[in-house]
């Protein structure tokens, strides 16, 4: 994955991503404006996150066994719309705080204590995106700067300078399908331009 995303296409079949739909409507998710957090304390989504389809595709980027450590649900509409500016994910869930360089600054969400990361450790992180919507033009897909995780962890000015003087791709996907993607990747999307949803499950896989 020498870009530091693919594209996977028609991973899960539409039935399949029907009833997947269906049954987080019926989770009593924390819900914020753009989603939710920490899917993963429910026994769905931990058992989508060991599915056979999604752990290997983690594990050959990866090298090595994958295990997941956090499932995110974004949830955009033209009822719950936002931009989301160039950046790179740079946060890991941690069980404990750890005095290292390279660690910090550290934050708690939801109950869960996270961590800037170090370059050295996000290179043994990969993120699946499961689509269960189309993702268009027009609802928000997501956009990346190839390559761009190779550079390590930049700072604010750095990825915006980056993104102003690169050629970014847009991520169009079908329902079903997933990307994997690189922590490090400076990415972005936009806001929905139409009536149509764009969810995606979004699990993140490491190694030892």
């Amino acid at each position: 994955m020498d870009d530091g995303y693919e594209i996977i296409s028609d991973v899960f079949p539409v039935p399949e991503v029907e009833a997947l739909a269906a049954t987080l409507e019926t989770l009593p998710l924390d819900r914020s404006r753009a989603g939710a957090r920490h899917l993963l304390r429910h026994s769905s989504i931990a058992d989508l996150s060991q599915d056979a389809r999604l752990t290997s595709i983690a594990s050959r980027v990866l090298g090595g066994a994958a295990r997941p450590h956090s499932a995110t649900l974004f949830d955009k509409s033209p009822r719950a719309n936002w931009l989301v500016a160039w950046h790179q994910d740079t946060t890991l869930p941690m069980r404990e705080r750890i005095d290292l360089p390279g660690w910090g600054p550290w934050s708690e969400k939801g109950g869960v204590l996270y961590a800037h990361a170090p370059a050295s450790v996000l290179s043994r992180v990969v993120a699946l995106r499961i689509h269960l919507d189309d993702s268009t033009s027009d609802n928000g897909a997501l956009r990346v700067l190839p390559r761009s995780h190779t550079l390590g962890v930049l700072t604010d000015d750095q990825v915006h300078d980056l993104a102003a003087r690169s050629t970014h791709a847009t991520c169009l996907i079908g329902r079903g399908g997933v990307i994997a993607m690189r922590p490090l990747i400076v990415h972005a999307s936009s806001k929905v331009m139409k009536d149509a949803p764009r969810r995606v499950i979004h699990i993140e896989y490491s190694t030892q």
